[in-house]
């Protein structure tokens, strides 16, 4: 699985967000500066997060971006989704939209399982755990196996 650059961006974005926004949106100008991303590929990403339902938008000089629901309720997951669309998929397809015969029939329960796993962690983790910094013991977890940090 790979995480796109947009998808990189996006979580980036929404977590200065959640960091930032006190009663006043954030101004796109502010997301880009303090997590160096190009400001119009981040205009994009902000586009596709208000069409999401990830992120409201107010025009004008108070005008800005801000969460659309609380923190706490925003899962990387739906993030992801908001700029990449499925989370998982093989050759562009959804994994329960495949079939496969003879001896690839395996193929499609470990496309399902794998599915599930990353959405497993992926919803599991919202914005609010990352603001502060604190992810769930699960995540944690699997991310200071040392196999983890290794590239086979």
């Amino acid at each position: 699985m790979r995480i796109s650059a947009r998808a990189d961006y996006a979580v980036r974005a929404v977590l200065e967000l959640a960091v930032q926004q006190g009663d006043c949106p954030v101004k796109a100008e502010a997301v880009a500066t303090a997590q160096d991303i190009p400001y119009k590929f981040l205009e994009g990403i902000l586009g596709d997060l208000r069409r999401g339902g990830v992120v409201e938008s107010r025009r004008g000089g108070g005008g800005g971006f801000r969460l659309a629901r609380e923190a706490s309720a925003i899962t990387v997951a739906d993030v992801i989704r908001a700029v990449d669309g499925p989370i998982v998929s093989v050759r562009g397809e959804r994994p329960t939209g495949l079939s496969y015969t003879g001896t690839a029939q395996p193929l499609l329960p470990l496309w399902i399982a794998l599915r599930a796993n990353v959405r497993r962690i992926l919803e599991g983790v919202t914005i609010a755990d990352l603001a502060a910094d604190a992810l769930p013991d699960p995540v944690r977890e699997l991310a200071t196996e040392p196999a983890a940090w290794e590239n086979p």
